[in-house]
């Protein structure tokens, strides 16, 4: 009975111990720990640059004529040098045919009033300009009928009038076709042109790109369609020179149409005249 007591004080004692380490654990935990402060840099706005419509105009293109030119070798600028000769020879022959073909309208349309005003046909001859092929033809019938009765007796004046009008109408016909073969050459060659520059231009960016190792289609792309542009090239100096080639052969057409009339008119003519006198110069 003695020993109660003291097991009474060992059991209150170690319940005093317990729920003072429960207390004290409570209190640390519901103390709050120092947060910890994040440390924020503050860097400098890095600077942007704006790009606008005009500077991207102005940046160098690397996939334009300037790259294909500064890039290429002795063969692609020889052939883009072909090319642009080839271009302007056609639009040359393209431009002086045209304004000779619009002065032979204006000579046609001359000529046919002359010879319906004049007199006789010395006085139409000496009316017409110098350089008109009307004049010519006047005058080489003139002088053909002043020749005529040396050879009355084997040909007549009919036939020999006829002869020397169609020899001029030839001559005025050949004159008319100068420079046409320039035009028909250029619209058969130069597209060839152009796919050689592509072919060449093609290997040589195939080369380049097996050297460097590096076949993404973004190191592909870039010298092929450099190539490529060889072709576009060629078509664009050739189909000018097509177009500008029948449209010239059709107004030649219409042409010669007006001069072989005109030298029908005048055969008619001559014919009346050297009825009425010995000689139709007069």
């Amino acid at each position: 009975m003695k020993q109660t007591p003291t097991l009474l004080k060992q059991v209150l004692s170690t319940s005093v111990v317990f729920w003072f380490g429960m207390a004290s654990m409570q209190v640390a935990a519901q103390t709050p720990t120092p947060a910890l402060t994040p440390t924020v840099t503050l860097n400098a706005p890095a600077a942007t640059s704006i790009t606008t419509p005009a500077a991207d105009a102005l940046a160098e293109n690397p996939y334009g004529l300037a790259a294909l030119w500064a890039q290429g070798d002795w063969v692609a600028k020889t052939t883009l040098l072909l090319l642009l000769i080839m271009s302007l020879a056609s639009w040359y022959v393209l431009i002086s045919k045209l304004v000779a073909q619009n002065r032979m309208k204006t000579q046609t349309r001359a000529a046919e009033q002359t010879l319906a005003n004049a007199k006789n046909l010395r006085e139409g001859a000496d009316a017409l300009s110098p350089d008109s092929p009307y004049h010519v033809m006047m005058n080489g019938v003139l002088e053909d009928v002043r020749m005529h009765p040396s050879v009355a007796s084997q040909v007549d004046l009919n036939t020999w009038a006829a002869q020397s009008i169609e020899r001029t109408v030839g001559a005025v016909q050949s004159q008319s076709q100068n420079g046409l073969a320039v035009l028909a050459t250029v619209g058969s060659t130069a597209p060839f042109v152009g796919l050689f520059g592509t072919v060449w231009g093609i290997y040589n960016a195939l080369v380049k790109i097996g050297a460097s190792g590096q076949a993404s289609i973004d190191k592909v792309a870039g010298p092929v369609g450099e190539a490529l542009i060889m072709t576009a090239i060629g078509l664009a100096v050739a189909v000018p020179a097509v177009l500008g080639y029948n449209w010239l052969v059709r107004r030649n057409k219409t042409n010669m149409d007006g001069v072989r009339n005109f030298g029908s008119n005048l055969h008619t003519t001559l014919l009346r005249l050297a009825e009425k006198t010995n000689s139709p110069s007069k």
